[in-house]
């Protein structure tokens, strides 16, 4: 297996099951055999032969997918299958391991904890390693972020365990990295790095990878996590810059959830009407208000328009409400078509009405803790709920319910909530039996969970390859990391901080919106949200969806502008109360960045200064193209020069001047007569408005 970068071979050995090499060096990589305990017995994945089993098959993303296996020197009644996934023009393979058994055999704990391997890396010839963490819960702006820790030599010789998920390590020479697809929020491991003093680092379960007794055998292999490994004859930007261009282009076949629509929901009026008008949360959701806002959406430039909750009549059925849609939203979708726009509606894919049919056939599958059943709640003004069960055979009837609707509304866009990473730990479902302890088939769940979700999103998007879902993260205790987007995308930042996260116990001391804080116009909601944009370094932005301020004054509008195209594209507000000119500058603004938003995309960021500092500058530009966005609290002049070349053909909003050098960078002069944003597209069709 190669590309023109590297190439893979497998001898199958103790200490080799394959080889990286980098092609441009020769420079190898040994990643060792996974492990596995079957009947009380250690079984290395050590091979007697390796044999390809099957032809390589193209992939949707452009990537082949290469299978190789071979029986298990020491055990030959198992063997071990090897899927590789290999991009023509990225060093970042996707990899994943099945276990196979002619009869059927148990995994077992002899020792008490999960007892896997997936692999292991030795680094003693790569001093700088740092551990990339993409699940912190920073209840300072309520979101997770990403963060990146040095792993120092002492981590290594007190055989410390890191979580990652990315590991990269480097020398001089050349940097590496290896990443698994799975999430939970820091600290609570499913899947950790052991270290050791010898500087070998060994990726290995913790918890709910398997649980003791399950079968693995010729109809259920047993599947690992998918992993990620790659290296390059450079520093860490240049892997930094590979990883991200894998994870955007060729690490999920659902292409679309990596394309930068705008999008908006329309969940933000719904709880401004609810704290600010005194109505109810779904008073503003009929077919009179929808039409008006898709109306002004259209002007504002968005692409997908999400009904957020209360469309549906009851959860677990999802039919429309014909009380507030009396046509079925057949004229919202006639609306949208119109425009060419998408839909998108809201899923709380866990619950399901009391009366549903989905719920009564599927009473096996109802969410439990230690015997009892999870107690129906009326979700969001509708009838009462119960919790079902993803990791079992309800998930399969909770992905055809959305091919449905794909078929009847037309929906293409999913949007995913309430599903916390714990709450199940029944016997009987796909995560334990009643062999099992509760915690291991509560650990079982939470690890399966992610695994499921993503089966889900897998199965909608080969019935319908528009789709997109996006699970929402705007809480803690949810299932972060890389294995959900292999599926789909992230819904960040919600309002952001409550006032507890601020510690302070008073509800709307300042009149703000139940318990949130940042809801009003102006710098403070978008710097919340601009912190999210940590991830963008490793990981595209565009996968962590976030809603801007449509508000009115044209000060805020320009803040919340120049955020939302550095690639979280999300609008939310009360449309219908925006200013003529309001409408008009955000539907010419965002007409301007269509023109580029591929090329800000595909960019990698450079960042000066901190978020909320002045200035704050954020440059994504690629091959020329592309958006400079810069943010002062303070009045002032600024200059910056970019980082990278800039086309000359170029729009920037008030108070923005522009030259080039003779390497083709820009300069640009700033001047900000109060705090705001300035903006400067590289790449359009207008050149030199200021």
């Amino acid at each position: 297996m190669e590309n023109d970068l590297f190439s893979i071979t497998i001898p199958g050995a103790c200490d080799c099951l394959w080889r990286y090499t980098v092609k441009a060096t020769g420079q190898m990589f040994d990643l060792c055999p996974p492990r596995f305990e079957i009947d009380g017995e250690t079984r290395v994945a050590v091979l007697s032969k390796v044999i390809a089993a099957g032809a390589p098959e193209q992939l949707p993303q452009g990537v082949t997918e290469y299978r190789f296996a071979g029986p298990l020197a020491t055990d030959a009644s198992l063997s071990l299958e090897m899927v590789f996934w290999i991009a023509p023009d990225n060093p970042v393979a996707r990899f994943q391991y099945r276990l196979h058994s002619r009869a059927p055999r148990r995994f077992t704990k002899a020792t008490g904890p999960d007892a896997l391997r997936y692999c292991g890396l030795a680094l003693a010839d790569y001093p700088a390693c740092k551990e990339v963490r993409l699940s912190e819960f920073d209840e300072s702006v309520h979101s997770f972020r990403l963060t990146e820790h040095a792993v120092p030599d002492r981590a290594f010789a007190h055989s410390l365990d890191v979580m990652g998920p990315l590991l990269v390590a480097g020398n001089a020479t050349h940097t590496a990295l290896v990443a698994y697809e799975h999430g939970s929020q820091i600290p609570d491991a499913f899947v950790h790095y052991s270290l050791t003093p010898e500087r070998t680092a060994l990726l290995q379960a913790v918890k709910g990878a398997y649980y003791a007794g399950q079968v693995v055998d010729a109809d259920r292999p047993y599947e690992t996590l998918w992993l990620h490994f790659g290296a390059v004859a450079g520093d860490e930007a240049a892997l930094a810059h590979a990883y991200r261009q894998f994870i955007l282009r060729y690490q999920s076949p659902n292409v679309e959830s990596r394309q930068p629509y705008i999008f908006y929901n329309t969940w933000n009026y719904q709880e401004r009407n609810k704290w600010w008008n005194g109505q109810t949360f779904l008073a503003s959701m009929h077919q009179e208000r929808i039409l008006a806002e898709i109306d002004v959406a259209h002007r504002l430039g968005v692409d997908v328009f999400v009904i957020d909750t209360g469309w549906y009549e009851k959860t677990g059925d999802w039919q429309v409400d014909a009380r507030r849609f009396p046509d079925g939203l057949k004229s919202v979708k006639a609306r949208l078509d119109a425009y060419g726009m998408k839909l998108g509606l809201w899923f709380s894919p866990r619950q399901a009405a009391v009366s549903s049919r989905i719920r009564n056939a599927h009473r096996d599958c109802i969410m439990a803790w230690d015997g009892k059943e999870s107690t129906p709640w009326p979700v969001w003004e509708t009838e009462e709920s119960q919790e079902l069960c993803l990791v079992s055979r309800y998930w399969e009837a909770f992905a055809d319910e959305l091919i449905r609707l794909v078929h009847e509304l037309g929906v293409t866009y999913f949007k995913w909530d309430a599903i916390h990473q714990y709450g199940c730990n029944a016997p009987g479902h796909f995560h334990g039996a009643e062999e099992n302890t509760p915690e291991e088939r509560a650990d079982c769940y939470a690890f399966a969970l992610g695994g499921y979700m993503a089966r889900i999103v897998d199965r909608v998007c080969r019935a319908c390859p528009e789709a997109i879902v996006d699970f929402d993260i705007t809480e803690g205790h949810r299932s972060v990391g890389l294995g959900f987007l292999a599926a789909g995308k992230y819904f960040i930042i919600n309002n952001g901080p409550y006032y507890p996260s601020l510690d302070d116990p008073q509800y709307a001391p300042g009149g703000g919106m139940g318990t949130n804080v940042f809801v009003f116009p102006g710098p403070a909601r978008a710097r919340v949200c601009r912190a999210a944009l940590d991830y963008d370094r490793w990981i595209p932005s565009v996968l962590f969806l976030t809603h801007y301020l449509p508000d009115d004054p044209a000060s805020s509008q320009w803040i919340n502008l120049a955020s939302l195209v550095l690639g979280q594209n999300g609008i939310w507000g009360d449309l219908l109360t925006v200013s003529e000119d309001g409408v008009r500058r955000f539907g010419e603004t965002l007409a301007r960045y269509k023109q580029v938003r591929d090329a800000i995309t595909a960019a990698d960021p450079v960042r000066v200064g901190s978020v909320g500092g002045s200035p704050e500058i954020h440059e994504k530009l690629y091959g020329g193209r592309g958006v400079v966005a810069v943010f002062a609290g303070a009045a002032g002049r600024y200059t910056y020069v970019t980082q990278n070349s800039a086309d000359p053909a170029y729009w920037a909003n008030a108070g923005v001047f522009v030259t080039h050098d003779g390497a083709g960078r820009a300069r640009l002069e700033l001047t900000f007569a109060e705090p705001g944003a300035k903006l400067v597209f590289f790449g359009t069709e207008n050149v030199g408005e200021h």
